[in-house]
């Protein structure tokens, strides 16, 4: 989806196909087929963005075939899709039983993150649109929090300049830009914006490497969206995309009637970073069952969970998510003169991972979600001066 921002210059909205897991381009190939066109037409629009994720087996079998990579951009043209934004966080496996720490490796010092992220830019600028030069791809925070030591931090410092410099070798071969996007995520060694602008820092490669706001990662960290936007301004460090998404929250996780509700999202598939805020700053655990089981995370004030709820349909009291947050970073975010980033993706993967009641148990209700979804961002937009374009 495309909209007019009133200084003229185009913002699209997509939503993440890593909720679709596929480990294969075969697997990809349905996804558009069984998935994104579907919701497409849920939403009447003749075109409609995706935020592709490609698992490293699939974009291997893309980078060795040309002929499969033009068949992949016809496919999307066939079926009324587009791609402007990549998800390059999870290398492979995102659809397995039990992802937990495994999302984060390969990490930033391990060569295989930035030999498949070169790749990944390769892709993107072959499947850009005829009328889009740029594209982007979120990637994870540099690594888990652990083991990781000075010496590594260099590593990865090194691997994402060198990546800069590979990135400035591919405009100039296709005219195609493509910019990097550090998704600071709780847990990690970049968790928080400050954490982003340290390392942005060392990296210094401002012009292709900057942050991807998640705004369910920046609200379980609690941090204050003026605040994070206008430091990351002040710093000159770009947003190259942004990730819309909700976290759980529970104000009051004290009591017994809470932590029964908060319980119903604790479960083995993905890592669900938990944190409260308490007047000696953040504190957390690296899971929503630690947070539950005794006194890891005190209770006297609120807790905000890493679980991605659907955007349009909050959980039942006593839960709550934090729409809210999401709705004042984007406000910031595109709200202005000038829009901060252009790339917006909706990114709900924890469809499946609900509790039970919750869960689509169809193909078609959870068509139903995503593009409920959609449409909740669509007005957001609208009702900030945006305009749809066909």
């Amino acid at each position: 989806m495309r909209f007019r921002h009133p200084d003229g210059s185009v913002v699209h909205l997509a939503y993440c196909t890593n909720v679709h897991p596929a480990e294969t381009l075969d697997g990809v190939l349905a996804q558009l087929r069984d998935h994104g066109e579907p919701v497409r037409r849920r939403l009447g629009r003749d075109r409609l963005g995706i935020g592709l994720w490609l698992a490293r087996p699939a974009a291997r079998a893309l980078t060795d075939d040309p002929g499969a990579l033009r068949g992949l951009r016809a496919e999307l043209d066939r079926r009324g899709l587009e791609v402007v934004t990549l998800n390059g966080f999870p290398y492979e496996g995102f659809g397995a039983g039990t992802v937990k720490h495994r999302v984060y490796r390969p990490d930033w010092t391990h060569p295989d993150r930035l030999a498949h992220t070169v790749d990944l830019a390769r892709l993107l600028a072959a499947l850009l649109p005829d009328d889009v030069t740029e594209g982007t791809i979120s990637t994870l925070p540099l690594a888990w929090r652990t083991p990781f030591d000075s010496a590594r931090a260099d590593t990865a410092h090194h691997a994402l300049r060198t990546l800069a410099e590979r990135l400035d070798t591919l405009e100039e071969l296709t005219g195609r830009s493509v910019r990097v996007a550090l998704e600071p995520e709780p847990g990690c060694v970049v968790e928080t914006i400050a954490d982003a602008l340290a390392h942005l820092a060392a990296v210094a490669a401002p012009r292709r490497v900057g942050v991807c706001v998640d705004t369910c990662h920046l609200a379980t960290s609690f941090e204050d969206p003026a605040a994070t936007l206008a430091d990351l301004a002040a710093a000159g460090v770009t947003i190259p995309k942004a990730q819309l998404s909700a976290a759980l929250h529970a104000e009051h996780p004290h009591l017994p009637a809470v932590r029964t509700a908060l319980a119903a999202f604790a479960e083995p598939r993905f890592l669900h970073q938990t944190r409260t805020l308490t007047p000696d700053g953040l504190r957390g655990t690296d899971d929503l069952d630690e947070a539950l089981a005794g006194t890891a995370l005190p209770d006297t004030a609120p807790w905000r969970s890493h679980f991605h709820v659907p955007l349009h349909a909050r959980p039942a009291p006593p839960l709550t998510s934090t729409l809210p947050v999401l709705e004042e970073t984007l406000a910031l975010l595109v709200g202005g003169a000038v829009p901060r980033t252009r790339h917006l993706e909706v990114e709900t993967y924890t469809w499946q991972t609900l509790p039970p009641e919750l869960r689509p148990v169809t193909r078609a209700r959870l068509h139903d979600g995503i593009a409920a979804e959609l449409s909740l961002a669509r007005d957001l937009l609208t009702d900030l001066g945006l305009k749809e374009l066909p």
